[in-house]
């Protein structure tokens, strides 16, 4: 394989994992690191031997590949500035703020030929591999993806923070399209919505009950489908799953039996940062696509938006405050 020139751009807890994973991987070469922060950029080109830059666009002309883990509101500034130089992109989650920004990024990635593969590091989750060599298609699937609170992350909603990883996972399992969208959300420790649960109804009848917090006193990240061919939990944080089928016995009685699921254990991100570099070599689609990273975020958006809808009708049918005549001096109001 020819040797691919790496470059990571936000040196902060994702960034940082990004550079051991590349460190890790033959054929790779850091050569350039950027972050707005000079001392964290020294350090990380200190540790992997590479470059320090504060200008991420001056890496752009270094590199055949980079790795952009910044706030979610600058993913579109930065990524653009390595499309259009001709660089491809592996992109954290969520593709963008805007679907008119994810579209731009679909676009210069189609008119160049490069690849935009979306950070949905959960797609790599080897208990979700393995899910997917026994699910069909589900009819009702709940999710609970509960964490403590930490600062990192609250530049956006808990929607695209947190939940945008399950909806990703929904939209590849169901194959349909929604249909109908309910959403009920509150700030707790943010000015943004920090607890969320969504209703989906898909065209195809298939119902999903979803939640997520960032203000949780543990942490808890399970997802559940049933199906027409049994149930099926993975346990992310523990890459579990459990899966179990109907079977009819030789009597034609129905019994439940556990699905014979190997899972095969491997760190998901390295897996999808592999799935990336494979790409870059190999010139194939990514594992995890602009368009389905577009696609997630369309619905997390839905699902914004039917939260506001909710706050609006609530603050609507409040009940007026009573009033407050005040009392004749030196008495008491009636009660």
């Amino acid at each position: 394989m020819k040797e691919i020139r790496i470059g990571v751009v936000g040196i902060g807890h994702l960034g940082s994992y990004h550079l051991q994973k590349y460190a890790q991987i033959e054929g790779c070469r850091i050569v350039g690191v950027a972050d707005e922060m000079p001392e964290r950029a020294r350090e990380a080109a200190e540790r992997y031997g590479c470059k320090a830059f504060t200008n991420f666009s001056e890496l752009a002309e270094s590199v055949d590949a980079v790795s952009v883990a910044v706030p979610t509101g600058a993913h579109y500034e930065v990524a653009s500035v390595f499309l259009k130089a001709g660089v491809d992109v592996l992109l954290e989650k969520p593709i963008s703020v805007t679907l008119a920004e994810a579209d731009a990024l679909l676009s210069l990635a189609k008119a160049k030929d490069l690849i935009l593969q979306i950070g949905l590091v959960e797609r790599f989750n080897p208990a979700v591999v393995a899910l997917e060599s026994v699910m069909s298609q589900p009819l009702f699937i709940e999710s609970h993806r509960l964490h403590p609170f930490f600062e990192r992350g609250t530049d956006v909603d808990v929607i695209l923070d947190l939940m945008i990883h399950d909806l990703d996972l929904l939209l590849h399992f169901v194959h349909s399209a929604v249909e109908a969208v309910e959403a009920v959300g509150i700030s707790v420790l943010s000015d943004k919505v920090d607890i969320a649960n969504a209703r989906l109804t898909f065209q195809n009848g298939c119902v999903a009950n979803i939640t997520a917090s960032r203000v949780s006193a543990k942490t808890l990240q399970k997802i559940r489908f049933f199906g027409p061919e049994g149930y099926h939990a993975v346990n992310y944080q523990k890459k579990e799953l459990v899966s179990l089928a109907r079977k009819r016995g030789p009597d034609g009685q129905v019994a439940i039996v556990q699905n014979p699921v190997e899972i095969v254990m491997h760190d998901a991100l390295e897996a999808e940062i592999r799935a990336f570099v494979r790409s870059v070599a190999e010139r194939t689609e990514p594992a995890v696509s602009g368009q389905e990273g577009r696609d997630a975020l369309a619905l997390a958006l839905k699902i914004n938006d039917a939260i506001d809808r909710s706050r609006a009708r609530s603050s609507r049918d409040l009940p007026a405050p009573p009033s407050r005549e005040p009392s004749p001096a030196g008495g008491r109001r009636s009660p």
